[in-house]
């Protein structure tokens, strides 16, 4: 009888305990919601940012001056352990670039307006015919046989033109792996976005110089030049001079400490650096923005939750995940990859709806229970899950090891991903109501996932990353660009 009356007694308090971490759950909510609503600073850091430093492209000046500031921020906000995290690659940054067509036989080769593709050689004269490769995938390449791809300039779609559904695009680098190994001496890339838009990017699959000159053009000169190619061979003539050599830059780190010293740690990352053609306010100024409000808004409130969080201010991931290559590097060094439970990144993140777990579908109650808080709270959350994966930001060095990686649901208008990695990436498209509802949605699911009891999810031994890979179909792309470690 005691030992009955023991049992129930245990368990009223269990309840009690548990209703009483349900309120203050909800309570710290609210609270991290009022915070965020009225305090948010990321809308006015950002444009600081922009307008104050411009681009912050890696390894330059303007890119040492956003780790600073950022680390400032930091700092001034509350963190007590915030730090810089150096490292030293060979890295790329453009000079002079022409790009010229011409008739086979003319010697004229009127100028069309191009950028440079990052890690193109540092120097590069090359006049060839130009051959059509449409979107460029490995079915496009096979399509023509290699003496008429050799020793031409490769004309290729960045996105993806008139596919069937379900067509998986290839990153602008893949493209330009295939067409050097097909013999290609040149690349020029149509950009996708409709008008006069210039945008650039990483032509290199590692980070290293590629042995060709890339290129790319606006949509509306690459319909008109695609539509004289049919009447007619035409020649292309790219000049180049870029700058080449190692450069040093720092990711910015602070450190919220959990509660609990023996739980693991929540890294949440986004790339702080940008191209150079633009500010990048979008990409990434509104994702790295929105994790040092986040920051903010949890040392304003004095919150900590059981497990130990880690804010990263990533550089170098446009040049090829630099900044999170060195961070994961360091982490397997020391042994405390182990002690990351999960990696949240940010990129160009904005409205969030859900939760993209990668490869975790045993987790879709808990985000979903995780979910239906925020609702209760904010409507406009509708609780989406997914567990597919991808490549290319922040998140990859960390999911090749085996560590969940996740990133948020959400949506940016078209007139805004038009400008992805192009010259009108400025602070007029940012919406200023929706960074602040993005700091405040993510705060608030980042305090529920970094105090859970227990998280249900997987760390992935090696043979299962590899079956994982295979399964979402990243397999090609990772032999393409020497991240597939597993042989054929």
């Amino acid at each position: 009888m005691k030992k009955q009356f023991l049992t129930v007694l245990t368990a009223v308090f269990s309840l009690i305990a548990f209703g009483a971490v349900a309120q203050n759950s909800d309570e710290i909510l609210q609270k991290i919601y009022r915070e965020a609503t009225d305090n948010s600073q990321a809308y006015t850091a950002l444009d600081k940012a922009c307008k104050t430093i411009g681009h912050r492209l890696t390894g330059s000046g303007n890119g040492a001056k956003a780790e600073k500031y950022t680390y400032d921020f930091l700092k001034k906000a509350g963190l007590k352990d915030v730090r810089y995290q150096p490292f030293e690659v060979q890295s790329w940054s453009r000079n002079t670039v022409s790009l010229g067509i011409d008739a086979v036989g003319n010697d004229a080769f009127p100028a069309m307006p191009t950028a440079t593709l990052a890690h193109s050689p540092a120097e590069a004269n090359v006049t060839a015919p130009i051959v059509d490769l449409g979107n460029g995938l490995a079915a496009d390449f096979e399509a023509v046989t290699m003496k008429n791809i050799e020793g031409r300039i490769v004309l290729m779609n960045i996105g993806l033109n008139d596919v069937p559904a379900g067509t998986k695009n290839l990153h602008r680098s893949e493209k330009t792996a295939l067409a050097i190994e097909h013999g290609a001496v040149g690349v020029i890339m149509i950009n996708n976005a409709p008008g006069k838009i210039l945008l650039t990017g990483t032509a290199s699959v590692t980070g290293k110089t590629i042995p060709i000159p890339a290129v790319s053009i606006t949509n509306d000169d690459g319909i008109k030049l695609r539509e004289e190619l049919k009447t007619r061979p035409l020649m292309a003539r790219i000049k180049m001079t870029n700058n080449i050599g190692l450069i040093k830059a720092r990711n910015v780190i602070g450190t919220i400490p959990g509660g609990d010293p023996s739980a693991g740690k929540i890294v949440i990352g986004g790339h702080l650096d940008s191209w150079d053609l633009a500010t990048g306010a979008v990409d990434n100024g509104i994702g790295s923005f929105t994790i040092l409000d986040i920051a903010r808004t949890f040392a304003a409130l004095n919150l900590k939750p059981k497990r130990t969080i880690e804010f990263v201010m990533f550089m170098g991931e446009e040049q090829g995940l630099l900044g999170s290559r060195q961070y994961v590097e360091q982490a397997i060094a020391d042994g405390s990859i182990k002690n990351i439970d999960l990696m949240i990144n940010v990129d160009m993140t904005s409205n969030p709806t859900g939760f993209a777990v990668q490869g975790q579908p045993q987790a879709e109650a808990f985000f979903k229970a995780i979910g239906e808080k925020l609702k209760a709270i904010d409507n406009s959350f509708t609780n989406t899950f997914s567990s597919a994966a991808g490549l290319h930001s922040d998140h990859q060095p960390f999911m090749l090891q085996g560590v969940p990686v996740m990133n948020f649901s959400g949506s940016l208008p078209a007139s805004v991903l038009k400008c992805y990695h192009a010259d009108c990436d400025n602070m007029d498209l940012v919406d200023a109501q929706a960074l602040k509802h993005t700091v405040r949605m993510m705060s608030m699911a980042l305090y529920e996932i970094a105090n859970a009891p227990e998280l249900p999810l997987q760390k992935m031994d090696d043979e299962t990353i590899k079956n994982f890979l295979i399964s979402n179909g990243l397999k090609e792309p990772l032999v393409i660009s020497g991240d597939w470690r597993w042989g054929k």
